[in-house]
């Protein structure tokens, strides 16, 4: 467990195989060590993380914070869902 600072407490970081795994298990959604090193490169829109040389490191809050806000909100039918993202 590392020190995150920024949030003012612990938070545990993992390296990207670990993370992906977190999110598949933890979020039911898939997620692989290459999807997060492309949105690492090439996108603002993925979790965040540090950098230790040339490890990039993911607090799991950071990666809960992420995982959350793809999820959807919950829908009794496909057509509600529809509704809603218009």
């Amino acid at each position: 467990m590392a020190i995150d600072q920024d949030s003012g407490g612990a938070a545990r970081l993992m390296r990207r195989k670990e993370a992906a795994k977190y999110v598949t298990d933890t979020y039911g959604f898939p997620c692989s060590p290459n999807t997060l090193a492309k949105l690492a490169c090439v996108s603002s829109n993925g979790p965040p993380f540090r950098i230790a040389g040339r490890i990039p490191l993911y607090p799991q809050n950071g990666l809960d914070a992420w995982a959350r806000s793809k999820i959807g909100p919950l829908v009794r039918s496909t057509s509600e869902h529809t509704r809603r993202v218009a």
